[in-house]
């Protein structure tokens, strides 16, 4: 999709009405398919915010930002995900952990990011965290500065997010399962799928 065509549909994008659970189960492993509000409450979980960055490429198509997550002894080491983290005392709110985690992430300045919109939040039972994705743009591919905690930057066509032949299956192996086949969207060589991608699977809906 060219950007300005993206530019014209921000008003439209702020008032559409969220898939919420039901368009995130459409990409999430069958595990993560038996939680609901009352577990989640019972889990007392913590806070955390992500933030889906779009912007142009230099041919003008609308790209969003993804991350490969550096490695290191957890549950989420080489992950593909958005850029965000943990709430902090000194976040005011969410939106403001998601701006204040991309810049320390990807050096992405705050007052670079117009927010659109706060999208559904998203469990993670393996570490117990409740995230809360937030939709932003920016006018221009940023100077992504990375730190410690990513080990790459993938940009990813909006095009292909919309593709339905984005979405496949795979078996994984992680930290706490082994051999297990999950739905996930494939861009290129890379592969998203658990919170990433339940995330990704409400964007799908709303930007189509």
């Amino acid at each position: 999709m060219n950007f300005n065509d993206f530019i014209h549909k921000i008003d439209q994008l702020k008032i559409v009405e969220l898939g919420g659970l039901k368009a995130q189960f459409k990409l999430a492993p069958k595990m993560r398919v038996k939680y609901n509000l009352t577990k989640i409450k019972a889990n007392n979980p913590k806070k955390a915010a992500v933030l889906a960055l779009f912007y142009p490429n230099d041919k003008n198509e609308t790209c969003f930002l993804l991350t490969q997550r550096a490695s290191y002894k957890g549950v989420h080491s080489a992950q593909i995900s958005f850029p965000g983290g943990k709430k902090d005392q000194i976040d005011l709110n969410l939106q403001k952990t998601a701006l204040r985690e991309t810049f320390e992430e990807v050096g992405v300045p705050e007052k670079s990011i117009r927010i659109l919109r706060e999208l559904t939040e998203v469990f993670i039972e393996p570490s117990n965290f409740l995230v809360t994705p937030f939709l932003g743009i920016v006018n221009k591919r940023p100077n992504f500065i990375l730190n410690y905690e990513v080990d790459k930057i993938i940009d990813v066509l909006l095009s292909d997010l919309i593709n339905d032949k984005s979405i496949t299956t795979v078996k994984v192996n992680t930290s706490y399962m082994n051999n297990v086949e999950v739905p996930c969207f494939k861009f290129e060589d890379y592969i998203v799928w658990g919170a990433t991608a339940m995330m990704l699977s409400e964007i799908k809906e709303l930007l189509e």
